[in-house]
């Protein structure tokens, strides 16, 4: 949930699907669909909202995929989805960052407690901002009150003129920094990006690297990530990927593909649906941050009511959202979405089970159009979630 979702925080709550179940019977048939199946006709139903291209993929606690897509890749070509292509992480990789912070949190090179001001003395400051009263825990949480203020594109025109502007961290503060705080520091939630960025800078204070090098030496190496790559300033994406759209209105459908993200510092990380997935499950596996860390990874805040209707019973851990399923549990991920490409996953708590759908389009013109990609991307995740161990497609 980057610039341009973020701009589009309207009223609309996602209602999850619940999961038809049979009734037993001699041979206990299934009434309802497989899951491969269910997991086709959820990228299609979202393909029909007029989403140009989805792709899908579902990991069972068997390690067993089931791999699904729909729609077109090229609008122009008409080529197919491709269920390995790339496509910007985007406010994913807050994750990734939540993690190295948490790692070294484990460490003892920080602390949660720790003020902004005891890393970066000086930075937040002017109009009411006080890094010494805000610490790295509220930062990762969004409770920070830090108002955002990061560049975005609403019209055709200001993507055009926007989509190779190089902003600087300290550029990007600068703006926040011309605003009061939305609230005290703890006495609220706000979805701040600019509480990322400075993560990142203090990411870089403590270890003498780019937060996207630790990202890099700490999760994706050790993983084996292969597909989930920084891309720093490039535009471009790497082969295959889906072109992305943003719909602006009636006539106005523009490919936004070619463009440098706002934060490339921390958000311009590219990955594949296969990598996603394989990262929400070692992160819930335990296998990136000791039990100690995960757990304060789970402490959860609500949301404020305008988000809390786009992400209903949806609660902040650090770098984490956790949501209700419609089978009774509850899961844990974080979407992403910028630069047309909007992408929701989820992963049970223990990690077994795990989903990314990731939509080349996004269609953020009304609120209808909004609510109505939010929800059915939603329902794939619970469905998919929901499920039994999906059978390989």
């Amino acid at each position: 949930m980057t610039s341009t979702l973020r701009k589009h925080l309207v009223m609309g709550a996602g209602i999850a699907m619940l999961l038809a179940t049979g009734v037993a019977s001699v041979v206990a048939p299934s009434a309802g669909p497989s899951p491969v199946e269910q997991l086709r006709q959820d990228t299609e139903a979202i393909h029909a909202l007029g989403i140009s291209g989805v792709q899908a993929r579902v990991i069972g606690p068997d390690g067993r995929q089931s791999v699904a897509t729909s729609g077109t890749a090229d609008l122009k070509t008409g080529r197919p989805v491709s269920s390995e292509g790339y496509f910007r992480m985007a406010s994913t990789s807050k994750t990734l960052v939540a993690t190295v912070v948490l790692q070294l949190e484990a460490e003892r090179r920080l602390s949660l407690d720790d003020t902004v001001d005891h890393w970066l003395p000086g930075v937040v400051r002017g109009n009411g901002n006080d890094g010494s009263r805000i610490s790295i825990r509220q930062l990762l949480q969004h409770t920070s009150g830090i108002h955002d203020d990061l560049p975005g594109y609403t019209t055709p025109k200001e993507y055009y003129q926007q989509r190779h502007t190089v902003y600087r961290p300290e550029q990007l503060l600068d703006r926040a920094m011309a605003h009061a705080p939305d609230f005290p520091p703890g006495e609220g939630w706000a979805y701040s990006n600019t509480g990322y960025v400075l993560l990142g800078m203090i990411i870089q204070k403590a270890t003498g690297h780019p937060a996207h090098q630790e990202i890099e030496d700490r999760i994706l190496r050790p993983l084996g990530l292969s597909q989930t790559r920084w891309m720093g300033t490039s535009p471009t994406l790497p082969l295959p990927h889906a072109r992305a759209y943003q719909l602006f209105g009636p006539g106005s459908r523009v490919d936004v593909t070619d463009q440098i993200p706002v934060d490339y510092e921390n958000l311009s990380f590219v990955t594949t649906t296969r990598d996603e997935n394989r990262f929400l499950r070692a992160l819930l596996g335990g296998r990136l941050l000791p039990a100690r860390q995960l757990a304060k990874m789970k402490q959860t805040v609500p949301v404020s009511a305008e988000v809390q209707q786009l992400w209903p019973g949806g609660r902040y851990g650090l770098g984490m959202v956790e949501r209700p399923l419609s089978c009774g549990e509850t899961y844990w991920g974080h979407e992403g979405g910028d630069g047309g490409y909007i992408t929701l996953n989820g992963a049970t708590d223990d990690g077994g089970r795990s989903a990314v759908v990731s939509m080349s389009e996004a269609r953020g013109d009304t609120a209808e159009h909004i609510m109505d990609q939010e929800n059915a991307a939603s329902a794939l995740i619970d469905h998919a979630l929901c499920a039994g161990s999906p059978s390989t497609s």
